[in-house]
C-alpha cells in the first residue's frame, strides 16, 4: 500500500552523457559541471539560457518582490497557471529557461515509510522547463529560477500526482526562443511520457537535504521502467 506525498524538490546533477548534443543545439557553452548529489530548493542550479550558462538561485525571488523569501513555494511552477499568475506571467513570455539534471527524485509513502525513488532516462540527460528572473532589491542583483510542472502522466501517477515539463531536444530549441510566445496549452507542456524512463529506490536517507554522499544514491531494489506514453510516440 503507497499514498502519495508533496511534490519531490531534489536532483542530481552526475554523468550526463547526453549533455553536450543538448548544450551544442542551444549553441552554449559550457563546462560539465561536478557531481552533485540531493540538490535542494534555495540552492545554486545550472540555469541554461538564450546563448549562456549560468548559476541561479532555485527557488524564483520575482523582480518586483520586497525582499528575498521563502514565504511562498516558488522552487516550482505549475504549468497550467504560467499565463495567469502574478509571478509566473512575465518569465513565462520573454524568461524561459532549461535546468539540466541527471535525475530527479520523487517520494511515495511504502508500507508505512516515506521510500524515495530517482527516476532518470536512458541518456542521463533530463531537460527541465524552467522559468527566470532577476531581482535588483540588494546589494547584487540575484538571478533565481523555478522549474514548471504538469500533471502527471498516467503511468507516473503512483508516485505522483505532477512531474516536471521535461523537454524533448525539439522542445528544447522552442522553449528557448524567448522571441515567440509559448501557449499555456502547447503539447510540450501536456502530461505525457516523451522518452522512457526509469525508476529505482535508494536509501531514505535522502531525506535530509544536508546529505549530499553519492553513495546514498545506489539502487536499494530492482529497477522499474516507464514507457513512453502512447500520445507521445504518435505524436
Amino acid at each position: 500500500m503507497y499514498y502519495l506525498i508533496a511534490m519531490c524538490g531534489r536532483f542530481n546533477i552526475t554523468h550526463m552523457p547526453g549533455l553536450q548534443g543538448l548544450l551544442q543545439r542551444l549553441d552554449i557553452d559550457l563546462e560539465l559541471p561536478e557531481p552533485r548529489y540531493n540538490v535542494a530548493p534555495t540552492e545554486d542550479v545550472v540555469l541554461l539560457r538564450e546563448g549562456r550558462a549560468d548559476s541561479a538561485r532555485w527557488w524564483l525571488v520575482p523582480s518586483w518582490a520586497k525582499e528575498v523569501s521563502t514565504r511562498y513555494s516558488m522552487f516550482n511552477a505549475r504549468a497550467e497557471s504560467l499565463a495567469s499568475s502574478p509571478a509566473f506571467k512575465h518569465p513565462f513570455r520573454q524568461q524561459r529557461g532549461i535546468v539540466p539534471m541527471s535525475s530527479f527524485v520523487e517520494w511515495r509513502v511504502e508500507n508505512g515509510g516515506k521510500q524515495p525513488w530517482v527516476i532518470t532516462n536512458a541518456a542521463q540527460t533530463i531537460a527541465v522547463a524552467a522559468l527566470w528572473d532577476v531581482w535588483e532589491g540588494g546589494t547584487e542583483p540575484l538571478l533565481s529560477c523555478t522549474l514548471v510542472t504538469t500533471e502527471a502522466a498516467a503511468a507516473f501517477r503512483p508516485w505522483h500526482s505532477r512531474m516536471p515539463v521535461m523537454l524533448t531536444p525539439q522542445e528544447c530549441t522552442q522553449w528557448m526562443d524567448n522571441r515567440r510566445p509559448i501557449d499555456p496549452r502547447d503539447p510540450m507542456l501536456a502530461p505525457t511520457l516523451k522518452f522512457d524512463l526509469t525508476l529505482y529506490p535508494v536509501s531514505p536517507a535522502v531525506g535530509s537535504a544536508r546529505r549530499k554522499e553519492a553513495t546514498l544514491f545506489r539502487p536499494i531494489d530492482q529497477a522499474i521502467t516507464l514507457p513512453t506514453s502512447a500520445s507521445a510516440a504518435n505524436a
